[in-house]
């Protein structure tokens, strides 16, 4: 039973993916900092074990109904948990993707700054006072009737739809249109009311290339099939649609993301000639504040809109309180280190760091105590000039009456916590452990902490001879964003580390550099983006190492003796694949006013495949126990079977190599952090057998990583450039900052503030430069 006066949350017997078994307790009312390498076990104890129970315990206070789905779902695998408050969790997770949803609408910052414009806005003479609704652009009441309060309209053209007008009609001078029997229908319809579709596009009347473009009208006509191989069609009604009407169509209603994004290239985005791309109404744009628009307003950035807020005290007591709530919610986002954000940033464009602090400055706000706050990583895709403001803001949310558990790889977010638990020693089946559960200072007597070297016992950055480029890649000039004719040298042959406070304009100049670059073979970009979004996809799919495991098991004996091909080991096709979850073993549990949450197949338990296919075994495994593997594990089942399988003992040791030994292959890539994404991606890469000179570019790979597995990861990285390729890094880790070759940094500030490059050079001269706020701590790091 819970005692009510224990300061403490006392876990036992937690069995969570690789607990082993765990007990630990912690106090409440601390910030608590768990750690260890990844895979150890740490996010298995902070969120599939404490914040999961806390979570059951709340369903389970709201309704039979959620009580019967919550079964469905699954309890963490503990014993017992004890003194445990209610939870909020403020994960890594990225946005959806809707041009509606923006930094205002996250924080709520723009009820507050439509409720501003409603009561204390200017009007025009005469004018009626409107609703705060109306300063919304996802009301009826206030969006733009032109563009549905988008602010943009997509139109095409006869160039985009037709790019070739020497080709005819028959020929697929239509390129918008639709392929196979779809394609065909619209030109022999097109063909039936009588139109040329055998003379080249450029020769017909401009007025009938126009009607077959862009007409609304859809006329039904009798067609009469050409004979096709040998087969006798029957004549048809036919309906006609112009290539514009398909496209607009396409774009706005298809479910399929392969077919939006072909209708997207034959349109062009142009901001709205109503609006102008303010996305409201005239009579709301009508209305200013400080002499501007609602919509100029939202398009500042936050540290400029707090300045025009800041109203005289002579202004109206309505003014002056609406103001004051603003200026105070601002206050805590800037606070946070983006500050360079405007109101009216759509939320797909932000990294799921800047999305985590914005629901953390909102949280900030909600005035809750007594919870536990679980964060996840709060410092990713922090500049360290920032993280002191991150601190500040925990320290804040503790003081409030809360506990806050966070799960980090940051020191310095070490350093200033409360209590300490490390996991491990390592990862998967090699962790699952806590070594420490504690003050910080006690993990320096625990030897098997791969964390207390770390934090207690960094030395100076190692001596090393800084690679001479073998030539320069010239970028820019670039204006987007925030750069403003921003040109950079990037060094061929060497590793480049490109730094900059949150906002600076690092993604932006990486993202400028193109495919056709001098002296360069190949472009490789690995990003952060899943590799798959739903649990069908997983590492051993996205590698090409599960078509290797399934021509292994094709091979067997008894995989002959039953006539299975390779495709009966496949979860993706009818055959082998278990039918109740079509293969994915997982179903998809939908729950009133949540999101929809994956809960194992009842059939096959999440193996994925029918029984008997699970009857067909390579050395003692059936395909879905080969799959529940981990990379480590793999890796050693299929070393022992010698010769069977050369590529994919070659995949599995790039897996290896990046640090990913404790992921099992079949792992759903719902699963997988962003971090973890780009590795595996990073991996898939490694294992190719290169020709010529690559240029890699990775945003912040060492995301998600402890220190220990960054060394792993940069290892990897400067064997690329010591093989003849040159690497490009976007990131925040001194560690890493102070070993590369080459140092561009950009700044001083982020959003309008930034956009400059302040230094360039090897790591030990941008440490010098007095304009660059990357400069001290890149000096600290290289003090060690």
């Amino acid at each position: 039973m819970d005692d009510p006066h224990d300061p403490f949350v006392r876990v036992r017997g937690a069995r969570e993916h690789n607990l082993r078994g765990v007990d630990v307790d912690i106090p409440r009312d601390v910030i608590a900092v768990f750690t260890g390498v990844s895979g150890s076990g740490k996010s298995s104890l902070a969120f599939g074990t404490i914040y999961a129970e806390a979570q059951r315990r709340y369903f389970e206070s709201v309704a039979p109904y959620a009580r019967r789905l919550i079964h469905q779902v699954g309890a963490p695998k503990v014993g017992e948990i004890t003194g445990l408050p209610p939870a909020v969790s403020l994960q890594q997770r990225r946005s959806s993707p809707t041009s509606r949803s923006s930094v205002g609408t996250v924080t709520t910052l723009s009820n507050s700054l439509r409720m501003l414009f409603s009561r204390a806005g200017d009007y025009p003479p005469g004018a009626e006072r409107l609703d705060s609704d109306a300063f919304s652009p996802n009301t009826a009441a206030g969006a733009c009737p032109e563009c549905h309060g988008l602010g943009l309209v997509h139109r095409t053209t006869e160039a985009l739809l037709v790019p070739d007008p020497s080709l005819s009609i028959r020929e697929g001078a239509i390129a918008a249109w639709p392929g196979a029997w779809q394609g065909k229908n619209l030109r022999d319809v097109l063909d039936a009311l009588g139109y040329d579709v055998d003379r080249p596009w450029r020769e017909l009347p401009q007025g009938e290339r126009d009607w077959i473009l862009f007409t609304d009208e859809q006329p039904v006509v009798t067609v009469h099939p050409v004979r096709d191989a040998g087969r006798i069609q029957r004549p048809y009604q036919g309906t006609y649609m112009s290539a514009n009407r398909y496209v607009l169509k396409t774009f706005a209603d298809s479910k399929s993301q392969t077919l939006r994004t072909k209708a997207e290239r034959f349109l062009d985005s142009a901001p709205c000639a109503v609006c102008g791309g303010a996305r409201l109404r005239a009579e709301s744009l009508a209305v200013t504040f400080a002499g501007r628009t609602i919509a100029e307003l939202a398009h500042l950035p936050l540290t400029d809109l707090a300045r025009i807020l800041d109203v005289p005290d002579d202004a109206s007591e309505t003014a002056r309180v609406l103001t004051a709530d603003l200026l105070a919610r601002i206050a805590t986002v800037t606070e946070l280190g983006l500050g360079y954000l405007g109101l009216d940033r759509a939320t797909p464009t932000l990294s799921a760091g800047e999305l985590q602090r914005l629901r953390l400055a909102t949280q900030l706000r909600s005035g809750l105590f007594g919870v536990v706050y679980v964060l996840d990583e709060p410092s990713a895709g922090l500049h360290p000039a920032d993280t002191e403001s991150l601190l500040t803001v925990l320290d804040r949310l503790k003081a409030s009456g809360n506990s806050v558990f966070v799960v980090e790889h940051h020191l310095d977010v070490m350093r200033r916590a409360d209590w300490l638990v490390d996991v491990g020693p390592l990862a998967g089946e090699h962790g699952g452990h806590v070594l420490h559960s504690g003050p910080v200072a006690d993990l320096a007597s625990v030897a098997e902490s791969a964390t207390a070297r770390f934090l207690f016992g960094r030395e100076p950055a190692p001596e090393r001879t800084v690679r001479e480029p073998r030539g320069w890649l010239k970028v820019g000039p670039v204006t987007r964003h925030n750069l403003r004719d921003v040109s950079a040298d990037v060094p061929l042959g060497a590793f480049t580390a490109v730094t900059g406070v949150s906002g600076s304009g690092k993604s932006t100049l990486i993202g400028s550099i193109t495919e056709e670059l001098e002296g360069v073979g190949r472009l490789v970009v690995v990003d952060q983006k899943p590799i798959g979004r739903t649990p069908r996809s997983n590492l051993a799919t996205y590698t090409g190492l599960f078509d290797v495991v399934r021509k292994v098991f094709a091979a067997t004996d008894e995989a002959k003796a039953r006539k299975y091909g390779v495709g009966r080991f496949s979860f993706n096709v009818a055959g082998g694949r278990c039918e109740t979850c079509q293969g994915e073993g997982f179903v998809s549990v939908e729950l009133l006013f949540l999101p929809s949450t994956y809960a194992p197949c009842p059939d096959c338990g999440g193996a994925r495949y029918n029984p008997e296919t699970l009857q067909v075994a390579y050395r003692g495994r059936n395909i879905a126990e080969v799959l529940d593997l981990t990379v480590e594990g793999a890796a050693a089942f299929f070393e022992e079977a010698g010769d069977d399988a050369p590529a994919v003992i070659r995949s599995l040791r790039t897996l290896l190599d990046v640090g990913l030994g404790y992921l099992r292959l079949g792992q759903p890539a719902t699963e997988l952090s962003g971090g973890e994404a780009q590795r595996i991606k990073l991996a898939s890469e490694l294992q190719r057998l290169r020709r010529g000179h690559t240029l890699y570019l990775l945003d912040e790979p060492t995301t998600g990583l402890h220190p220990a597995d960054t060394e792993v990861l940069m290892r990897q990285l400067h064997g690329l450039v010591d093989a003849g390729s040159s690497v490009v890094v976007v990131e925040h880790d001194m560690a890493v900052v102070a070993g590369a070759d080459w140092v561009i940094d950009l700044g001083p500030g982020g959003g309008d503030a930034g956009g400059h490059i302040v230094a360039a050079g090897p790591p030990a001269e941008v440490a010098r430069s007095g304009d660059s706020r990357t400069a001290p701590y890149l000096a600290r790091a290289l003090a060690g």
